[in-house]
C-alpha cells in the first residue's frame, strides 16, 4: 500500500495543519538549540505548502511541562530558528483556544505565514 504525502493532495488556498516534532535539544544553561535537525527535516514540507499557497499551521511542543505553563518550554526559540531558516516571519500563538489566538491565525492566514501553536501543556 502506497502512503499519500502532502504532494498527493491539493493544498492550494487550503488551511493545512502539520504536526511537527520540534522538540529540539537545548543547552541546559543557555536554552539555545544545540541541534536543529528536527526543524530542518520539516522544511521541505513547509516550503512546499507555502509555495503552493497553503495557509500553514504548525503544531508542536517543547520539553515536558508537566501540566503547567512554563516559559522554559516556550516555542519562541523554535519560531526564531524556523523564521531564520525560511527567511520569513513566523508567528507564535501561545494560546490555542482563546479569541486572541483566533485573531492571530486570521491575520497570518491572510498573509500565508506559518504559525506555531503549542499543543502540549
Amino acid at each position: 500500500m502506497n502512503k499519500k504525502t502532502v504532494r498527493d493532495i491539493d493544498v492550494k488556498n487550503k488551511k493545512v495543519l502539520v504536526r511537527c516534532d520540534f522538540n529540539v535539544p537545548q543547552d541546559p544553561e543557555t536554552g539555545e538549540i544545540t541541534d536543529n535537525r528536527r526543524i530542518v527535516g520539516a522544511l521541505p514540507t513547509i516550503k512546499y505548502l507555502i509555495e503552493n499557497n497553503a495557509k500553514v499551521i504548525l503544531c508542536s511542543h517543547l520539553g515536558r511541562p508537566k501540566g503547567e505553563v512554563n516559559p522554559k518550554y516556550s516555542l519562541k526559540i523554535v519560531r526564531d530558528e524556523l523564521s531564520r531558516l525560511l527567511n520569513k516571519d513566523v508567528k507564535l500563538a501561545n494560546d490555542i483556544i482563546r479569541r486572541k489566538c483566533k485573531k492571530s491565525y486570521k491575520y497570518n492566514a491572510r498573509w500565508r505565514n506559518s504559525i506555531i501553536r503549542k499543543c502540549k501543556i
